[in-house]
């Protein structure tokens, strides 16, 4: 699996000039790049990189390299421009959204990510260096600091380019490891992960990760974005950048903390690990005007990436069942019906009379799904037609 290492560059302030100066022309390099791409409908690789090479080289005083990467970057940035629009993420072809599109060359803001390959950049881990090309020359020992585990995975798992970020007034390099997969153990039982808004998760070991505090921190934070909306000046626009960041950091590190305590539970009892496949959500329910933006907030879908790549890196067992009637069916008689949810915090069977907090019920109906379901994943002769009910992570 591909996991992206991030550490912070060092830079004395000649250095941080030069590392500044050389994002510059290479942004620069791309919007000419992007400006022929556009012009002349060419994205493929080898053709762009015949037509723009040599100006690039010769007007924005880049080495080789640097002009490979920004063509690549070009052409990867219509690359994805092209899937989006494939898969219908700009909206229709008549819509605004996607008439701004491809109306014009894509752009690179002057000081956005750059990469390097290993001709332009070399690490020295043992004095936690690195040597970086630039436009004012080649820049050595440029200190980098990195936690014990991180320079670890580095030296033992890094392998293709680095990106080099300018972030918030700092510099930070980014770079990708291929680490192996662990083989997947056969899992003794399953836990079931059950995730809301109220309640972030809720496994079926009754271990209940409360959404309260999230929710009120998201409420005060929009009320002073609300106040410095109304006040429409330049300061109060960074204002609101800044704090936007903050936010999405501290949903990013509950997140964390949430998936890598159900993972280690998982890993430390030999279980599997297995939620509710929630794609599309958005689209399939309608809401009052007052919880659209409690829906949009909600981060269900990044804590379920964080479960998926922490599950996959500790050879953790991971199963997606089917979300369908979770909460409304009895775990002990199967009765399903919208009345054994008289609100959103209770489950009462009509049938049999099992009661208990529902979405502990969801997290127990997810875990008895998954245990079906695996029997059919890890046997494929015993399947008849198919199930959709599971799927195993990617």
């Amino acid at each position: 699996m591909k996991l992206v290492v991030q550490v912070k560059l060092l830079p004395t302030p000649v250095q941080a000039a030069a590392l500044d100066a050389t994002l510059r022309a290479c942004n620069r390099a791309a919007d000419q790049a992007s400006r022929v791409a556009y012009e002349t409908g060419v994205t493929s690789r080898n053709d762009l990189q015949k037509a723009v090479y040599t100006d690039l080289k010769a007007q924005y005083a880049l080495s080789a390299q640097p002009v490979v990467r920004v063509v690549k970057k070009v052409v990867d940035a219509y690359s994805t421009l092209r899937a989006n629009l494939k898969a219908g993420h700009l909206g229709p072809a008549d819509s605004k959204r996607h008439r701004k599109a491809i109306g014009s060359p894509i752009a690179f803001r002057p000081q956005a990510a750059q990469p390097f390959d290993d001709r332009c950049l070399s690490w020295q881990m043992d004095s936690r260096t690195i040597s970086i090309w630039t436009v004012h020359g080649r820049l050595k020992n440029i200190g980098f600091a990195a936690s014990p585990d991180q320079l670890k995975t580095l030296v033992a798992y890094r392998k293709g380019e680095s990106d080099l970020i300018f972030r918030d007034g700092k510099w930070f390099l980014a770079a990708t490891c291929e680490i192996p997969d662990p083989e997947v153990f056969e899992p003794v039982d399953w836990i079931g992960v059950d995730r809301g808004i109220v309640n972030l998760a809720t496994t079926s070991d009754n271990t209940n990760y409360q959404g309260r505090r999230l929710s009120r921190y998201r409420r005060w934070q929009a009320r002073k974005r609300a106040e410095l909306q109304a006040k429409k000046t330049r300061s109060a626009t960074r204002r609101l950048a800044r704090r936007a960041k903050r936010e999405h950091r501290h949903a990013t590190q509950m997140n964390h903390v949430i998936s890598k305590e159900i993972v280690s539970v998982a890993q430390r009892t030999g279980r599997g690990m297995a939620v509710e496949e929630l794609g599309g959500v958005r689209d399939r329910v309608r809401l009052r005007r007052d919880q659209r933006g409690t829906l949009s907030a909600w981060p269900f879908h990044q804590l379920g990436q964080h479960l998926v790549y922490k599950a996959r890196r500790a050879g953790v067992p991971f199963l997606e069942v089917d979300p369908a009637y979770t909460s409304q069916r009895c775990p002990r008689c199967g009765h399903t019906g919208r009345a054994n949810r008289p609100d959103r915090d209770h489950f009462r069977c009509r049938r049999c009379g099992l009661a208990g907090p529902a979405d502990l019920v969801a997290g127990v109906n997810v875990r008895d799904r998954a245990r079906s379901a695996w029997v059919f994943v890890t046997n494929p002769s015993l399947q008849g037609p198919p199930r959709p009910e599971a799927r195993c992570a990617p």
